[in-house]
């Protein structure tokens, strides 16, 4: 290879390092490369020349202390409360208080609070998502958007509270599911440093970059219905030839876990439905009993019924709370997980896609090479002058407007495309191994707190149910 093509290869490997996770923010001095849009993987097959994968900025060394800081010294913790409706009709809006502590250096304050509403996580999910899985990381998903819910809100008088009614559930459970959803974004080391995160954090502005997609239907959504149709295709069709046997092994245990835990959480969500209809039943026993007493002749039993009334009144409180149990601490936990696990197959994917543009970079490699070959033997000049132009390919790359400069022309040869292609494939593989490792440590120790929370929380109202059964005892012994 030619001196001239190392130092394009050199200045490529610079590039290529990874997400700045000061989104461009540096030194006037340095030169930002222009971001490129990656093709669809379904496209890359019958495209005759490689598309160039995306670009990856730097992390600065200055922010590297900050992205290593899961050793336990720092701490972030996050509360979403108090939703409130802002505007009337069909065009108002729920507003969460977004409440954060934290000693983290990047964050300017180490307790401050603000306003957002939905769109808004949302958006920040798509703008970490844009940038971070790509690179083989797992970003937690967003709750999903409610059109049921969101309606009825909506459709609410302005003078009754969100909060209150017939609304209480389905906001409760948006706002637990918000909260879990922005706390394990936090818990991630990179992503909690990532400047947008942190601008959603701090940030009093009220407008903020949000999600296209929180339109029922919308130009976007029909685009995105699309992408998705042809990333399934793509998914179902190629098939990787697996170099590494971790990934096959991993890939077949995510797969058995997820197929499982959506076994668990059908089960769960029924649980859930049978202690509510339980603690509906109770109620209703509750209301008989204390009916039945009020037309009771016989002194004793009558006091009996009332206290029994009083007693499965109280049970049913009792009930309705172990269902909340059932979902707040075991359902939703399962539900985030089949989410992290739908994100995990995504990694899996965009490194079967960095896959796919090597092998097609080393295809178009390959036959340009044999081409300029068979020329070379044949002593076709004109045509050796044509093979050579195309194993060396230009493009075009924006220079920084600040040094007033036009378009300039750079040199890329496919093999250093190739070669370039190869380290991403690597870099990829080597994130996702390192994110898988976080992941499983972060899961056991979640789902063993989750199940211990549960087991406790079950014990207490059995015994709350125990000790009412026993005080309702002496009651039914007076009867004579």
């Amino acid at each position: 290879m030619s001196m001239e093509s190392v130092d394009d290869l050199h200045d490529l490997q610079r590039d290529f390092a990874d997400v700045d996770i000061n989104n461009g923010v540096s030194n006037i001095d340095d030169e930002p490369d222009e971001e490129e849009e990656v093709p669809a993987v379904a496209a890359v097959a019958n495209n005759n020349s490689i598309n160039e994968v995306v670009m990856h900025r730097r992390i600065s060394s200055g922010n590297m202390q900050d992205v290593l800081s899961d050793s336990g010294d720092y701490f972030i913790e996050i509360a979403v409360s108090e939703p409130q409706k802002v505007g009337d009709g069909m065009s108002s809006y729920l507003t969460y208080k977004v409440t954060t502590r934290t000693n983290i250096p990047k964050f300017k304050r180490t307790d401050f609070s603000t306003l957002r509403r939905f769109s808004d996580f949302l958006g920040i999910h798509d703008l970490l998502a844009s940038k971070y899985i790509k690179l083989g990381k797992i970003v937690p998903p967003a709750p999903s958007k409610n059109i049921l819910g969101t309606t009825k809100v909506k459709i609410s008088p302005q003078q009754s509270e969100p909060g209150t009614g017939v609304n209480v559930e389905w906001v409760e459970q948006r706002r637990a599911a918000l909260e879990r959803f922005i706390n394990r974004t936090a818990q991630h080391p990179v992503l909690r440093v990532d400047l947008d995160f942190i601008n959603f954090l701090e940030s009093d502005q009220v407008e903020l970059p949000r999600a296209v997609n929180t339109a029922t239907l919308s130009g976007a959504a029909v685009v995105r219905l699309f992408n998705k149709v042809g990333e399934t295709v793509n998914k179902i069709t190629y098939k990787m030839d697996e170099n590494d046997p971790w990934f096959d092994e991993k890939i077949t245990e995510v797969e058995n876990l997820d197929a499982n835990l959506q076994r668990l959480y059908a089960a769960l969500k029924s649980l859930v439905t049978t202690r509510k209809e339980l603690a509906n039943l109770t109620g209703l026993v509750a209301k008989s009993a204390a009916m039945l007493s009020t037309c009771e002749e016989h002194t004793g039993l009558s006091r009996a019924l009332s206290s029994l009334a009083d007693t499965e009144e109280k049970i049913e409180i009792l009930r309705a709370e172990q269902s909340n149990s059932d979902f707040y601490i075991l359902a939703e936990c399962v539900k985030d997980y089949l989410g992290l696990f739908g994100a995990i197959k995504s990694a899996f994917h965009e490194r079967v896609k960095v896959f796919q543009y090597w092998q097609n970079a080393q295809v178009q490699l390959t036959k340009r090479r044999e081409n300029r070959g068979r020329y070379e033997m044949a002593n076709r000049t004109d045509k050796l002058e044509q093979a050579h132009q195309e194993v060396e390919e230009v493009r075009k790359r924006k220079v920084c407007q600040k040094f007033n400069a036009d378009n300039a022309v750079i040199k890329f040869q496919w093999q250093v495309k190739v070669q370039r292609c190869q380290q991403q494939f690597e870099e990829i593989s080597a994130e996702i191994k390192k994110e898988m490792e976080r992941f499983e440590l972060s899961r056991v120790k979640d789902f063993k707190n989750s199940i211990i929370r549960y087991i406790e929380d079950q014990m207490a109202h059995q015994q709350q149910i125990i000790s009412y059964w026993e005080a309702f005892i002496p009651s039914a012994r007076e009867i004579v």
